[in-house]
């Protein structure tokens, strides 16, 4: 179909004028605007944040005083009972070094007495009349009867004077204390001078004493005691059983050591220089 075909049908079509296009120059007013109230918006936002409140950031402000108040105490605590812990501790490890260091002497000490001992009473051990043994009270001396003394008398006898002699100057290099006992065995004695065993066996341990601050032992770390028959050393059923019990014990008593400088109370300060 032609153009002139067209406008015969739509003749208002020829008569109506074509609208020119025109640009929109007002179209950045909205977005303009658009963009003043979002900033607005923001500054509204802003301002509303940096508004304070004074009693709020005064509860806030108290809150985290004390809290790191309270971490910092706990923290200092914690570091003065570590140092305390590790004070104790080297108290502790001094201490016992020093204690390992007497035990060593010590125990030096007594294997050379009993070294000497044995060398003094070593014909009297090799027929097994006396023994020299340590026990967890010292150096334990036992020595029979019949070495020493007459059956039922405290009188020592000749012979065995020079051996307790010997002994006596083995124990002045020593200052440890020095216990004596009387043992009897258990058939009862009844004489006027030794009325029982109780008797008997107590001036035969201070005929003993007597002999020892004779030749020097000092008398303030001697004792004397009688026993009877109430610590045998086997049962008294056959003769010589009873033998056996009959004997003069002489015991050199080794103290414990013991610390030079007290641990300090928990908490305490010490008192210790850290010289040994």
């Amino acid at each position: 179909m032609s153009k002139e075909n067209l406008k015969d049908i739509y003749p208002e079509m020829a008569r109506r004028p074509k609208r020119a296009d025109r640009d929109n120059n007002d179209r950045w007013l909205v977005s303009y605007a658009d963009f003043i109230t979002l900033l607005f918006a923001f500054f509204v936002v802003m301002y509303a944040i940096s508004s304070v409140n004074e009693s709020k950031y005064k509860v806030f402000s108290n809150s985290l005083n004390t809290a790191f108040s309270r971490n910092l105490q706990t923290l200092q605590t914690d570091s003065q009972a570590l140092k305390q812990d590790e004070l104790l501790k080297t108290l502790v490890d001094r201490r016992n070094a020093r204690l390992a260091r007497q035990q060593r002497r010590q125990q030096e000490m007594l294997q050379a007495l009993v070294n000497e001992l044995n060398r003094v009473l070593a014909p009297l051990i090799s027929t097994g009349q006396v023994s020299v043994l340590q026990s967890g009270r010292g150096i334990v001396m036992d020595i029979n009867v019949r070495v020493l003394f007459h059956e039922g008398d405290a009188t020592l006898q000749t012979q065995a004077i020079p051996t307790l002699a010997a002994v006596a100057r083995v124990l002045q290099s020593n200052k440890y204390d020095i216990e004596v006992e009387g043992h009897t065995d258990n058939v009862p004695i009844r004489t006027p001078l030794y009325p029982s065993n109780w008797e008997l066996s107590s001036a035969r341990a201070s005929s003993v004493v007597r002999l020892f601050i004779r030749e020097g032992v000092d008398s303030h770390r001697l004792t004397a005691a009688g026993v009877a028959d109430n610590q045998p050393l086997a049962p008294n059923d056959s003769a010589e059983d009873r033998a056996k019990n009959r004997r003069v014990t002489v015991t050199i008593v080794t103290p414990q050591p013991v610390p030079d400088t007290p641990l300090p109370a928990t908490g305490g300060e010490s008192g210790d220089s850290g010289a040994d």
